[in-house]
């Protein structure tokens, strides 16, 4: 019997390649079949802790932090639309104009992982998608409960979350631990809390991966 398999998806919300790296892996999942066993966990981590609610605009934001050039910057966004693109995933360049503080975003899907796995990962993959698709501010409460209700959650319940500060003791505890466990890039995919993936690798990476945990041999 194949052995099931639990991932710890440490990403954040504005991050392109975490997009990448979760169709990448929902792909190889899918590829594998229903003999496969996974619970995907979805943990936080800030890339901009210190940004504003209002964000800041990407451009000039990536190009001080990496140091990029307009030229590299434009290169870069279009190798990055085309390796989503090629897993089923969006990004707008010309809609994601701004990148947001993301603490609330992780409150919140703190928040979904109560109400289930399958809660959680609808949650993420909308977050994903009217962020990098849509450009939709993420920080703001009336978008993050709206892409609740979107996700099939209350939206009550999740303004509720939101305006209460609820679970943000809990994110920021993860935070330092998978820091404290020498996470500093993320997507970084831990599989049985032992196997560390980093980066939006290609299907067939994870795909090779998830068959050795679980013993599935290819057919």
């Amino acid at each position: 019997m194949p052995s099931p398999v639990k991932i710890d998806f440490v990403s954040d919300v504005v991050c392109p390649w975490c997009a990448v790296g979760l169709y990448s892996l929902l792909h190889a999942i899918e590829r594998i079949g229903d003999d496969l066993q996974v619970e995907i966990h979805f943990q936080p981590f800030e890339l901009n802790p210190d940004l504003p609610v209002d964000g800041e605009d990407i451009a000039g934001h990536l190009q001080r932090k990496y140091g990029l050039s307009a030229e590299q910057l434009r290169a870069n966004s279009a190798a990055l639309v085309e390796r989503a693109a090629a897993v089923g995933f969006r990004i707008d360049t010309d809609r994601r104009t701004h990148i947001y503080n993301t603490f609330d975003a992780h409150r919140l899907l703190s928040w979904a992982g109560t109400q289930g796995l399958d809660a959680q990962l609808r949650l993420k993959q909308a977050l994903l998608r009217v962020y990098h698709g849509e450009g939709r501010n993420v920080s703001a409460a009336t978008v993050l409960a709206a892409v609740a209700v979107e996700a099939g959650l209350d939206g009550d319940q999740a303004t509720r979350i939101l305006a209460s500060g609820s679970h943000g003791d809990d994110v920021r505890a993860l935070e330092r631990l998978y820091r404290e466990r020498g996470i500093t890039a993320v997507p970084s995919v831990i599989f049985n809390d032992h196997h560390l993936i980093q980066g939006g690798q290609p299907v067939e990476v994870f795909e090779q991966a998830l068959r050795q945990l679980s013993g599935i041999a290819a057919t």
